[in-house]
């Protein structure tokens, strides 16, 4: 029977509570040149997604110039982190699931469709960096969620077997690239879903369903 040996998050929206962060810097940044999405295609259309390809999205369907891809995403960053400074903050229901979790000998870790300074920073805020074992952004990976790579390659680093593995995500995006990589999945709502209880009852309910079956 294969136990569950480790737990794998996502960050925004299950660690930091940041979509309404990075919807606010990203209509700041197109606002420069007159664009701006609205709060329900951020949340339905673009959620998840990292900037880069919100940018793509954009151009196809509304004309954004290519040309200004490198300069909203560069000012997006810069407004990102002015929030980050502002508003992240640790969490105790998250300071208690990691640091319990990691007492009982299961390795975490992150995979993230944000860059690598965003979670640095964001990581580093909410004070949960000195739980993981190691953190992926999308630029450690060729294909962003929903594609599954940054999973496999967090499984692959983690020496472990999908079905060893939990992972925390709370997009249809992340879903996805979850379910494709072959791991179990605890889909939650909010940040404060993340708890340690919650993830204690799926860890649970998966290994009993596998005694059954074993």
């Amino acid at each position: 029977m294969a136990k569950i040996k480790a737990i794998i998050f996502d960050m925004d929206g299950v660690l930091i509570e940041a979509k309404d962060w990075h919807y606010e810097a990203l209509n700041q940044a197109l606002g420069l040149f007159g664009y701006k999405i609205s709060r329900y295609d951020h949340l339905v259309t673009f959620d998840g997604l990292p900037t880069k390809k919100k940018l793509e999205m954009l151009s196809m369907e509304r004309g954004l110039p290519k040309g200004l891809h490198k300069f909203i995403n560069h000012m997006k960053q810069i407004y990102t982190m002015e929030y980050v400074y502002m508003k992240c903050k640790p969490l105790f229901c998250h300071q208690y699931a990691l640091s319990k979790l990691k007492a009982e000998g299961y390795k975490l870790a992150l995979g993230s469709n944000s860059v690598r300074v965003t979670i640095d920073m964001m990581m580093s805020k909410a004070d949960l960096m000195k739980y993981m074992d190691f953190t992926l952004s999308n630029q450690d990976v060729t294909k962003s969620k929903p594609d599954p790579e940054i999973y496999n390659t967090a499984i692959t680093r983690l020496g472990l077997k999908p079905e060893e593995c939990l992972i925390v995500e709370d997009n249809l995006n992340g879903v996805k690239a979850a379910i494709a990589s072959g791991a179990h999945l605890l889909k939650v709502e909010t940040v404060y879903d993340v708890t340690y209880q919650n993830i204690r009852n799926k860890i649970d309910e998966i290994e009993a369903v596998q005694q059954e079956v074993v």
